[in-house]
């Protein structure tokens, strides 16, 4: 398939862009992307494919913008319940650190994730999947952590296995039993106060048992990632410390929630640790930033979950970019603070609240959240070899992504070559 005079084609080639180099969007003017077997063949402008395939069949994008498939590389999209009665109590000034030290927050979506069966969980997880898919998202990442308890973990993570089989889109697992400390570790929760006994729990037993489990049940996919919480009223940095050390030992590959209410350095353990990315990164220090800077550590940002915290701090952007880092940006899709599944959404926050042009923010939202869960060499831009995942736009420049907000601008989805055609926020085969 061929698809054709593209009004512009963002390749987004040349992998990761660290620093002042964020936004190169590669434009090519009436463009064209050759795709055969799932793949990537050529890119090129519309008249030089053609001459180069005669005959091939086409897709015409007149007056339309392609571009690379979105990468959502942070979200907690499995979960069981709701928690609007909180928001509502946040709105009457409710504190979120508060409404979770008092058993409420992540602690409630838990009790009712735990009493969910595994294919309640699917059935509740699937059409956010298909509404972050109908709004361009093609790969996103997808974490454990409302169990707290490893028979509860372990259903989330075989319920996140069907999903990723079942498609379109592909998912980046994560473990994230360190999301907070279980209820029965705690006083809110009518246990004891012993945050470290949740803590080793996690370390001596769930980590180990998901290795294990995870040979056994997806043996030919590579291992999750390992997540934690590091955060006042969460885990400490010394605890978020263990987690990811015997996290690494046993070969997972990690990531950490950093700095989004207090700045504790979890951003500079990151770092020393190798870690895929640092996420949230609302408090960071400047000493924090410049170690990012210095690293492969991609630096996430999540706007939605200030702006659904109605909080006016935001991350520092500028200051991740002037350091060299590399940023991009996630959803942080989640039942208590940040209920959206659509990455435009995403860039339109982006572009107002912490200071990215529109290019900024695709490139933030495509090859470095690639990179932030490891598959740039796959995914996140439109080169030759790598997976077809495009979008093709209904506005024929880019910039109308972050200058509109609260529709959806995507025409077609196009996964592994195969194309889908969005109908009022769903999607269905051309």
């Amino acid at each position: 398939m061929l698809i054709h005079s593209a009004t512009q084609l963002l390749t987004l080639s040349g992998g990761p862009q660290r620093g002042g180099a964020l936004g190169s969007l590669g434009i090519i003017e009436n463009g064209a992307v050759l795709v055969r077997d799932e793949k990537i063949v050529s890119v090129g402008r519309t008249d030089e494919l053609r001459a180069a395939y005669p005959g091939e069949p086409g897709l015409d994008a007149t007056g339309c913008m392609v571009m690379p498939g979105f990468v959502d590389p942070h979200t907690h999209v499995i979960w069981g319940g709701d928690r609007a009665r909180e928001f509502e109590m946040r709105l009457e000034g409710a504190k979120y650190l508060d409404i979770l030290a008092a058993g409420g927050g992540i602690i409630s979506t838990v009790r009712a994730t735990r009493t969910a069966s595994i294919e309640a969980l699917i059935a509740q997880t699937r059409p956010r999947l298909l509404r972050m898919f109908a709004t361009g998202t093609t790969t996103a990442e997808a974490k454990s952590g409302y169990g707290l308890q490893t028979a509860t973990e372990l259903r989330l993570l075989k319920a996140l296995l069907a999903l990723d089989d079942e498609g379109p889109m592909d998912l980046a697992i994560t473990f994230l039993g360190a999301h907070a400390i279980a209820p029965e570790y705690t006083l809110a929760g009518g246990g004891q106060d012993d945050p470290q006994g949740y803590t080793d729990l996690v370390c001596e037993t769930m980590l180990p048992i998901v290795r294990q489990w995870w040979e056994t049940h997806a043996p030919r996919l590579p291992l999750p990632f390992v997540d934690v919480f590091c955060e006042n009223k969460a885990f400490t940095l010394e605890q978020s410390r263990q987690v990811l050390t015997v996290a690494c030992s046993l070969g997972f590959p990690v990531k950490i929630h950093a700095d989004e209410f207090d700045n504790l350095g979890g951003a500079s353990m990151a770092v020393e640790l190798g870690a895929a990315s640092a996420d949230h990164l609302v408090k960071t220090s400047d000493a924090d930033i410049a170690a990012l800077g210095k690293s492969d550590t991609v630096a996430v940002s999540l706007p939605c979950t200030p702006f659904g915290l109605a909080e006016p701090e935001y991350t520092p952007a500028q200051k991740i970019l002037d350091a060299d880092g590399i940023l991009a940006l996630a959803t942080d899709c989640n039942p208590g603070t940040a209920w959206n599944e659509s990455m435009q959404f995403v860039i339109a926050l982006a572009c107002r609240y912490m200071g990215l042009t529109p290019a900024q923010a695709i490139a933030a939202s495509t090859i470095n959240s690639a990179h932030a869960i490891r598959r740039a060499d796959k995914i996140g831009s439109l080169e030759e070899g790598k997976q077809a995942d495009l979008l093709v736009m209904s506005v024929p420049d880019y910039r109308h992504l972050g200058y509109r907000f609260g529709t959806n601008l995507v025409k077609q989805v196009i996964k592994r070559g195969r194309v889908y055609s969005v109908d009022v926020g769903y999607y269905r085969t051309a």
